[in-house]
């Protein structure tokens, strides 16, 4: 279910971006947008592509990247390249910062929120840079690959 504030926020900085760029409004475009807005988590452009056909909506691959490029461009998404895999996306929420941690055995990705990590950085200031918003990747073994490992270490 799409939150309505959401998509109608969404759908009118695509437009204004469209407009200022001169770029084609098309529904295409609108459908991506839609189905992004959709999307709670990660996800990379063959799940948002299977979401889409699953609605029984066709739309190109290349119209996908394409349209994730100017959805990134815009500010409605951001892109993340965590280690090997192929590139993730989210939506940007409220400029809320926050870290990921990925796990290098299964790629699980978890979002962490870190008040006091935010404080800090919010503390600090860049000559002739002001920050918009910051994310940090932290890498490593998550839990239940750790559990895993001992239990097959066992063995």
């Amino acid at each position: 279910m799409i939150d309505d504030k959401l998509r109608t926020a969404a759908r009118a900085t695509l437009t204004e971006y469209l407009k200022a760029k001169r770029l084609r409004k098309t529904p295409e475009r609108y459908a991506i947008l839609d189905k992004v807005c959709e999307m709670n988590k990660h996800f990379d452009i063959e799940a948002l592509y299977a979401a889409i056909e699953g609605d029984g909506y066709h739309v190109s691959r290349s119209t996908i990247y394409n349209t994730m490029e100017l959805l990134t461009d815009c500010g409605i998404v951001r892109r993340h390249q965590f280690g090997a895999q192929p590139a993730q996306y989210e939506r940007v929420s409220a400029t809320v910062n926050h870290l990921h941690l990925i796990c290098q055995q299964c790629g699980k990705i978890k979002e962490v929120k870190d008040p006091e990590l935010v404080s800090f950085m919010n503390s600090r200031r860049y000559s002739a840079f002001h920050d918009s918003y910051f994310c940090l990747y932290v890498y490593g073994i998550c839990a239940a690959c750790t559990r895993r490992n001992r239990r097959e270490a066992g063995k």
